[in-house]
């Protein structure tokens, strides 16, 4: 008898905290308003569903640099041509001094003067060297920009057929030591001052020849492009 009666007891208790769950039940629905239920049920629900935090985005640097220049510092960035559609580029402490959106850029050698003291662009001019007769003008534009300049190139498409020896003279007198083995279309970007010398450890120049087996583009080398920072009392 005495295993059944505690089995009685058992299933009394069982049935009393049952009774008095639904009770509380009942009174707490009774008391909480309705929407406050259900706006954290919602919320349980949108737990899963919130947006991860992300970090935030790198700060944006001048000439789109990976890094910031040191301060008291120039910016600079050139990019070749490449192909027929994508344009060179110049910039200069984040100012685009030639580009396709400022619509003075050009097939040929693309060339922007800048005054190193105020870092601000003199003169900026493209000229052909696939059609016409403009190594002449060039030349002449290289040779009229004043000392404590600097000069900044870039090639679109060709600047090698029509560029005679008294531009690559011009070139090569101011460090260049590419511009003569430059061919037919080759991508090429150089910096350069005029009456004061850059440093030894900051990216002058480069180039790319047109390779058949290589060529990024059909009959155009990929573009290539050089950056760097230029400190402000070198003169």
């Amino acid at each position: 008898m005495r295993p059944v009666a505690g089995n009685l007891v058992k299933l009394s208790g069982l049935m009393l905290a049952s009774g008095c769950a639904w009770y509380l039940g009942y009174v707490f629905a009774d008391i909480i308003p309705e929407d406050t239920v259900s706006i954290a049920i919602q919320n349980l629900q949108n737990i899963g569903e919130r947006p991860v935090i992300k970090a935030p985005l790198p700060k944006r640097q001048k000439c789109d640099h990976w890094s910031p220049c040191a301060p008291r510092s120039y910016a600079y960035r050139l990019l070749s041509g490449g192909g027929k559609e994508k344009m060179a580029k110049i910039c200069f402490e984040d100012e685009l001094l030639i580009s396709e959106q400022r619509g003075n850029v050009g097939r040929g050698i693309n060339i922007a003067i800048v005054n190193y003291k105020t870092g601000k662009v003199v003169s900026t001019k493209f000229f052909d060297m696939w059609e016409g007769d403009f190594s002449g003008e060039m030349t002449a534009f290289i040779k009229d920009a004043p000392q404590g300049s600097l000069l900044l190139m870039v090639t679109h498409d060709d600047g090698s057929a029509r560029l005679k020896d008294d531009g690559k003279k011009a070139i090569e007198e101011l460090g260049s030591k590419e511009i003569r083995n430059m061919k037919f279309r080759s991508s090429w970007v150089f910096i350069a001052a005029k009456g004061f010398k850059l440093p030894d450890n900051i990216e002058k120049e480069k180039i790319n020849h047109s390779d058949n087996r290589k060529n990024r583009y059909s009959g155009w080398p990929a573009e290539i492009q050089i950056e760097g920072c230029i400190p402000d009392n070198l003169i």
